[in-house]
């Protein structure tokens, strides 16, 4: 599973190509190869080491997340976002400067209101995206802190010079007391002309510099960082949460091969039992052996399937054991119709029927019955496998030490419904054992059945995304 990388150096912006030489770290941070090697192969984000490798695409590349490389200059939403929120802070300001001059003795116009904030405040959002952009490229970390430092330093300096030009050129930039009115100090408005006036100018950039630096400036660079964090986390909850999933779905697949191997040598050791005593009925139980194996052929690799098909091999295993039982084993299968298209795991049932077949009827010389029902409870799917053999040795034994089946089962359910489902095995009070499995009640339709189950990782990719 491949780590998504970025296609232009977070350094110095030269394209890292499909197939060419990168470093990247474990948050997927990507660097050329001259400058990691002036960063010695330290990540400056999250001081973790860089790997040579070439960039690859792999499943972690096809969810499509605004990562911070996709928010920068070219993005819609910041330029956005800038816009509508130095837009509010405009009209907050205009209100506090309208009622502030009212209540001094000296009101001011709500139209002259209107024009100084705006041209003090909505000055600020266009170069709000380059803040943003550049807060981004040139992040602290340990290894950097120093060196971004001037780098920022320089940045704020820049940010004030440009937001004071911008402000010269608004008509509310400076009030002429000798002309009773507001006017720009870049702009002659007598003589349509540009007229700079260098010393207003440099007493405002000196007036502004301070407050453009730590009331503008640097929470544009927190709030910056603040979510290159945040999507650097959630790209990371995101491929924990996919590497989880494959680790899950490779647990699963490990059951469910120990399951075929186990029930295989088991179905092999009952006809071994009969070779040289009824060799008509090893025949058979071989030729139903072959329909069973074909039948686990068709699902390899699913781990759910219909109870409707679930039945039906659980059927073909009862009738191999009818052959070896002949009539000491009776089946009574009692199933919902509502519930035939339910989802189940796939050799769900067979280890539980086994285990009364081995532990049950075989120990009853008169035979005895199984009994197969399913019901649905509500969101829940109850399915029960009893028989009348002679029991656990007490009542409060839960078999301690479970056969390789149950035990599989066990885990596998637990690997797919979470606290959702429980396996219980318990005495019967009329004598025997029952089995009762309950499981979210999940309608599928035949030959549709998803192969990954994973609802709870599913859903929490998808919250983080």
């Amino acid at each position: 599973m491949a780590l998504e990388m970025k296609t232009r150096c977070e350094r110095c912006a030269a394209p890292t190509p499909i197939g060419g030489e990168a470093h990247f770290c474990s948050f997927g941070c990507t660097f050329c190869p001259r400058c990691a090697s002036e960063l010695r192969n330290v990540c400056p984000n999250c001081s973790g080491e860089l790997v040579s490798r070439p960039r690859r695409v792999g499943t972690l590349d096809q969810p499509a997340t605004a990562t911070t490389e996709q928010i920068g200059l070219g993005s819609p939403l910041l330029w956005i976002f800038s816009f509508a929120a130095w837009t509010i802070v405009s009209l907050i300001d205009t209100t506090s400067t309208y009622w502030a001059y009212k209540s001094s003795g000296s009101p001011m116009t709500l139209a002259h209101a209107v024009g100084v904030a705006f041209s003090l405040d909505l000055t600020c959002a266009p170069l709000t995206p380059f803040v943003f952009a550049l807060a981004t490229r040139f992040s602290f970390s340990k290894a950097n802190w120093m060196r971004t430092g001037f780098i920022h330093i320089f940045l704020a300096l820049a940010f004030a010079v440009a937001h004071v030009a911008l402000i010269s050129a608004s008509p509310y930039s400076h009030w002429d007391w000798q002309a009773n009115r507001f006017t720009s100090i870049i702009w002659d408005s007598n003589k349509h002309s540009f007229h700079i006036a260098w010393r207003l100018f440099k007493r405002m950039l000196f007036t502004y510099i301070p407050s453009d630096i730590t009331s503008t400036y640097l929470p544009i660079v927190l709030i910056a960082h603040a979510v290159s964090y945040y999507e650097r986390m959630r790209d990371t909850a995101i491929r924990s949460a996919k590497l989880e999933m494959e680790l899950a779905k490779s647990h699963l697949q490990a059951l469910k091969s120990h399951l075929q191997p186990h029930f295989l040598f088991n179905t092999l050791h009952s006809i071994s039992s009969l070779m040289f005593t009824d060799v008509s009925a090893a025949d058979k139980m071989i030729t139903r052996l072959s329909d069973l194996l074909r039948m686990n052929l068709e699902n390899v690799g699913a781990q759910l399937t219909t109870l409707n098909r679930e039945l039906e091999f659980v059927g073909g295993y009862l009738e191999i054991e009818k052959i070896r039982f002949e009539e000491r084993l009776n089946v009574v299968v009692d199933v919902a119709p509502e519930t035939l298209d339910a989802q189940v795991p796939s050799l769900m049932l067979q280890p539980v029927v086994e285990n009364a077949v081995r532990h049950g009827i075989s120990h009853v010389s008169r035979g005895g019955t199984i009994w197969i029902t399913a019901r649905q409870d509500d969101s829940q799917l109850e399915i029960r496998v009893s028989d009348n053999g002679p029991g656990m040795m007490s009542a409060v034994d839960k078999l301690p030490r479970p056969g390789l089946g149950l035990r599989a089962t066990r885990e596998r359910l637990i690997a797919l419904y979470g606290k959702e489902q429980s396996l219980d095995v318990h005495n019967r009070p009329s004598g025997g054992v029952e089995a009762c499995i309950r499981i979210p009640f999940r309608l599928a339709s035949e030959g549709k059945i998803e192969t990954m189950i994973f609802n709870t990782m599913t859903t929490r990719e998808e919250e983080l995304a």
